[in-house]
């Protein structure tokens, strides 16, 4: 991998760690909150400016950031203290940063659209055929799908975008499966379909047609392929909980890096390097956005719960035992990014 991948490579991870710390930072600001301290990355200091009230800082370790907001995890007699504002201004300021994620990630999505020149779509084209004999080698032809079906659902899940029709039949354990298509404006559900190419023996044997571009195919193919990234990691996340995925599936800043670096390289042209950079960087963007929103200490989806439970509650829980609650699951995060750095510097070195 290359210098040039490697910049790239950091120059990305930074701007979704950059973006995601200023939409707590400019909703925190324009709701009133005295912001102590803003920090892009962790460990030491590397660079550091006092503004009028808050101090601004890179720090070593590209691992993330804060925005250190006054009285934020302990008291505060300050007026402008983040636990001195009402709850739903405290949400919208825990909010504020998945969701510069996932427009990043939107916006990222709706620029490698436009790059890769058109859209495709859940109707069957074709199915594939022998290279050399012409006959079809699609066994989901033989068993039910049919030409200009439109793919609604298979195995119940309900699919969005082509990431989707991908996913599912790249991750299902067998190659039969139910699957639910528009056909004549009519839905019908087709109980067993076997989605196997008898040629390769790979699983994608049919084709989808492509849509030229528009203003408005664009934005809604980026609005869901945006919803559908969303769900493979919870989809991921489920499948790691259940013991399919194990630890050494999982990836840290190191493997972040380098993946998206062996990503700027991909294709022969500038343009396939950009889109290959962008589509993944939209990938990682959300998936920053979506895992913050989980209900685990020190992530924003634990401070939102806390928040849910003030406003229901309509009393407080004590600062310091929120904090402590934060303290312990940052403490075990940062453990947690420890070893799969680790995993990730092994894996670099054994490549």
């Amino acid at each position: 991998m290359s210098i040039v991948s490697i910049l790239i490579a950091v120059l990305v991870f930074f701007v979704i760690v950059v973006l995601h710390e200023f939409g707590h930072f400019i909703v925190a600001k324009l709701c009133g909150v005295k912001v102590n301290q803003f920090a892009i990355g962790m460990g030491p200091v590397l660079l550091k400016k006092q503004g009028k009230e808050t101090e601004y800082s890179l720090r070593l370790f590209p691992i993330g950031g804060y925005c250190a907001m006054e009285g934020e995890d302990d008291s505060s007699a300050d007026s402008r203290a983040f636990r001195a504002k009402p709850v739903w201004q405290r949400i919208l300021v825990v909010l504020a940063g998945p969701v510069m994620n996932l427009i990043l990630g939107f916006l990222l999505v709706i620029c490698t659209t436009l790059l890769y020149g058109d859209i495709a779509t859940l109707r069957v084209a074709d199915f594939r055929t022998h290279p050399d004999t012409g006959e079809s080698v699609a066994s989901s032809e033989q068993t039910g799908l049919q030409v200009d079906d439109e793919i609604l659902r298979i195995d119940g899940m309900r699919i969005l975008t082509d990431t989707d029709l991908t996913y599912k039949l790249q991750t299902c354990e067998s190659d039969t499966m139910e699957v639910v298509v528009l056909r004549d404006g009519k839905k019908v559900t087709l109980p067993a379909v076997t989605f196997r190419n008898t040629y390769n023996d790979g699983r994608l044997d049919f084709y989808v047609y492509a849509q030229r571009l528009s203003v408005w195919r664009v934005i809604r193919y980026s609005f869901l392929e945006t919803i559908s990234t969303g769900r493979l990691i919870w989809s991921s996340l489920r499948d790691l909980l259940s013991g399919k995925y194990g630890f050494h599936d999982l990836s840290g800043p190191v493997g972040i890096v380098t993946t998206i670096g062996e990503a700027a390289s991909y294709g022969e042209t500038f343009r396939q390097h950009l889109t290959s950079v962008l589509s993944l960087a939209s990938f990682i963007t959300v998936n920053v956005g979506v895992f913050n929103l989980l209900p685990i200490p020190a992530l924003d989806g634990a401070r939102l719960v806390f928040l849910v439970i003030e406003g229901i509650r309509r009393k407080p829980i004590p600062p310091e035992r929120e904090g402590l609650v934060h303290m312990i699951g940052m403490a075990l995060l940062m453990l947690l990014m420890v070893a799969v750095t680790f995993q990730d510097i092994a894996n670099l070195i054994r490549k």
